[in-house]
């Protein structure tokens, strides 16, 4: 039997035992029989099945030749089995036990080749094969289920022997974790956000943590919410890890023996601990629940309502509903946003009622010198509390902050670009959670990535180790703790996520009484040092990025182009995958995009052809105004 008959038999087999998981043991009306002949037309290795389908891979024939077991081992590893055992049966003994499928996985853009390799300087060698994997690389999951775009060729083998005993082919040697195609990942496994505390942060000392998503990915079929807890409890990222921590203790994890948590009737989710939580604190325990309520709230079509933790006793640490976890810890610091902003045609800012339904929703100038025309603008960016915003002057040169209350004055600009032209001076700037305000000079002399303090002061100069190119758009998350910029690089723009690291030795500055404290937690007289730290590509597909907001916990909006192709509008997660779910519908002449990190509130668009538009929720792109640019929401 040729390769490609053993495969389509393969593939005709693994179909059957879809079926028959599908139907049950009972084996339903119309499902009784499966037809063994037939032609096979567009079969991919596991097929996409309904959400309440579950896929189990076939074990071993007996006397199956090599490629068969090959095959057969590559279906096991996109089958829904908890633990693996089917792929386990393909292995000799001693590599079962070798094994780590949950090392990593690594997916392939059209799925792994498996060509057959001549082993042995013999023709006669009948008790070796090897079978070499091959694919274009896609994405990869580290053993933290972390996701990571990824290019590149793959290239694996398997090696395989006849068992003495039992004359049966086995693998015997094959690399750690899984391979599988695209389609396969993404039928198999769905992203969730886990979520941690932000630290090292000047709202950390000030109180109520607050929350920031780390995502992953978790098989879909295989009791997601258990495996979701499980890996919470593991703790953050690699990535995140320097800048968040986990309220539970280090060791933590579920109590032995307890393999599948499950809601009651209530939404009431009851989580048994191991001795490492027993003697934990009241307060402490809360935030625990907290970050169990935050991680679980998608998991489930009505989430979970109510989290209890128990010691390794069997009694309770404490109890938290949803309601109380808003006041135990922030999610993120998202406020529902007044109005949304953008820059009039006479250069202004001005305001929209975030909450307006309507298409002709008054449009006003804001409150005092930045909405009077004082000084001409072509961006700003408002405060989070929308108490305060910072203007950039129309010639791209001078930043002002004012306060947005009628009467004020504008005074003079709190930082001055030196570069030549437009486009090689300042940045439309961004506001963290702490009151902080962060810009990039484009000046090709001295490009710098700036913080001012409270939005005044001397400017701080964040650190960029890495960072290859010149920024051109910075947006600050609302948990402080990460940060978006465009960089381009030989005419490219390419979007990257980074991590905000505030250094705890904080380096000297003339002046200052050194018995008070700063805001953040630093002695006047001296600076902290900022960095931005491990940049991640999060659009490596896109060769022009010309837009992006933060539009979520761990996900942007974002519009570019692909090498030759046409302008586009769509989500990323930060991570760099796709998340699930329609991208925004579409529109022509993108320059500006802004979006709200509660994502209930419309995307408002610029559009050279339209001007400012608002996308409603279920609805189509509705035009504000026609003169206008530069669309914002706090932040």
């Amino acid at each position: 039997m040729g390769p490609d008959r053993e495969r389509d038999g393969r593939r005709r087999e693994t179909a059957r035992a879809v079926v028959y998981a599908a139907c049950g043991a009972l084996l339903l009306a119309g499902c009784a029989s499966m037809p063994d002949s037939g032609d096979l037309r567009g079969v991919e290795s596991t097929p996409r099945q309904d959400a309440q389908v579950r896929v189990f891979a076939l074990p071993p024939h007996d006397n199956a030749p090599p490629g068969q077991i090959v095959q057969g081992f590559l279906e096991a590893l996109t089958s829904d089995d908890p633990h693996y055992e089917t792929a386990l049966k393909y292995l000799t003994a001693r590599a079962a036990k070798q094994w780590r499928p949950d090392a990593s996985t690594t997916v392939l853009d059209g799925g792994p080749t498996a060509d057959p390799v001549r082993v042995g300087s013999r023709d006669d060698t009948d008790d070796d094969y090897t079978s070499t994997l091959t694919g274009d690389r896609f994405a990869t999951l580290d053993s933290q289920q972390s996701y990571e775009p990824a290019d590149g060729k793959y290239r694996q083998t398997l090696h395989l022997t006849r068992e003495k005993k039992s004359g049966q082919w086995r693998i015997d040697d094959l690399p750690q974790g899984i391979v599988m195609g695209k389609s396969d990942f993404l039928r198999n496994y769905t992203s969730v956000n886990k979520y941690y505390f932000a630290s090292n942060t000047p709202t950390e000392s000030d109180g109520q943590p607050v929350s920031v998503a780390d995502p992953v990915y978790v098989r879909k079929k295989v009791d997601p919410m258990t495996q979701t807890v499980s890996s919470l409890l593991q703790g953050p990222s690699r990535w995140l890890g320097p800048v968040v921590r986990s309220s539970f203790p280090t060791g933590t994890a579920l109590k032995k023996g307890v393999t599948s948590l499950t809601p009651d009737d209530q939404n009431r989710l009851t989580v048994p601990l191991n001795d490492k939580a027993s003697r934990v604190g009241s307060a402490k325990c809360t935030e625990m629940a907290a970050q169990l309520l935050y991680t679980l709230q998608d998991l489930t079509p009505t989430g979970v309502d109510e989290v209890a933790l128990q010691r390794a006793n069997g009694t309770q640490l404490c109890l938290l509903d949803k309601d109380r976890a808003e006041i135990v810890a922030a999610r993120g610091v998202v406020q529902h946003p007044e109005f949304q902003y953008f820059i009039d045609g006479k250069h202004r800012l001005v305001r929209v009622a975030g909450d307006s339904l309507e298409a002709a929703a008054d449009v006003t100038p804001v409150p005092g010198a930045l909405g009077e025309g004082e000084k001409q603008l072509r961006s700003a960016a408002v405060s989070r509390d929308e108490d305060s915003a910072a203007g950039v002057s129309a010639d791209g040169a001078m930043l002002y902050v004012a306060s947005l209350v009628s009467g004020g004055s504008l005074g003079e600009p709190v930082l001055t670009s030196q570069g030549a032209t437009k486009a090689d001076r300042l940045t439309t700037p961004s506001w963290d959670g702490d009151g902080d305000l962060w810009v990039a000079d484009r000046n090709p002399g001295k490009p710098r990535l700036l913080l001012l303090e409270k939005g005044a002061g001397e400017p701080l100069e964040v650190r960029t180790p890495g960072l290859d190119g010149r920024i051109e758009a910075v947006r600050v998350a609302a948990d402080g703790v990460r940060i978006a910029l465009i960089v381009e690089k030989d005419g490219q723009r390419s979007l990257y996520v980074g991590r905000i690291a505030r250094d705890e030795r904080p380096a000297a500055a003339s002046g200052g009484s050194p018995q008070q404290k700063t805001a953040a937690g630093q002695k006047t007289g001296e600076r902290p040092v900022v960095s931005v730290l491990e940049l991640q590509s999060v659009t490596p597909q896109l060769e022009e990025v010309t837009a992006m907001s933060w539009a979520g916990d761990s996900r942007l909006v974002v519009v570019g182009r692909e090498q030759g192709g046409v302008q586009q509008m769509g989500y990323v997660q930060v991570d760099g995958s796709t998340p699930v779910g329609s991208a925004p519908t579409a529109l022509t002449g993108v320059k500006g995009i802004a979006a709200s990190e509660d994502e209930r509130m419309p995307l408002v668009a610029y559009s050279e052809e339209d001007g400012i538009v608002r996308l409603l929720s279920g609805s189509k792109w509705q035009k504000l105004v026609r003169a206008g640019s530069a669309p914002v929401y706090p932040g």
